[in-house]
């Protein structure tokens, strides 16, 4: 089930919304509510398994490059990760949401596609979360 989309399809639904990601990091009002709609759709997701389990990562990521207390960070990895967030939230995709358990693979592909480019910066983020004593803000 996990192949429902390919990973070359996946990486084209990731970088359609690097433009949307761009803007949306410009604008932090405008991310932070975009943050918490992610948090609203996690809560009630029937099924997450491993690749969407990634998400508060990526969001703590994201909040913390924002707050500027984590720039050690290529401004594309940031840009991939919302790009990805943005996907993950858009009940319009590849397999519609609204089909049960099947509607989050293709999310799932595309979070797995974001997080294969971005992983290293990933890591070392978690290194630094881990050194400073800080919990995920999601």
């Amino acid at each position: 089930m996990e192949k429902l989309m390919s990973e070359k399809t996946a990486k084209e639904n990731l970088e359609k919304n690097y433009e949307k990601a761009t803007e949306l990091l410009k604008d932090e009002d405008q991310l932070e509510r975009f943050l918490q709609r992610l948090e609203k759709k996690l809560k009630v997701i029937p099924y997450a398994g491993d690749k969407l389990a990634d998400i508060p990562i990526m969001v703590s990521l994201v909040r913390n490059y924002v707050r500027k207390e984590y720039a050690d960070v290529p401004i594309g990895t940031i840009i991939a990760i919302i790009s990805a967030l943005i996907y993950f939230v858009s009940p319009i995709d590849f397999v519609p949401d609204s089909i049960p358990v099947l509607g989050y693979f293709d999310d799932a592909a595309v979070v797995a596609a974001c997080w294969k480019l971005v992983d290293t910066d990933v890591e070392e983020y978690i290194k630094w979360r881990e050194k400073n004593n800080k919990v995920i803000d999601i």
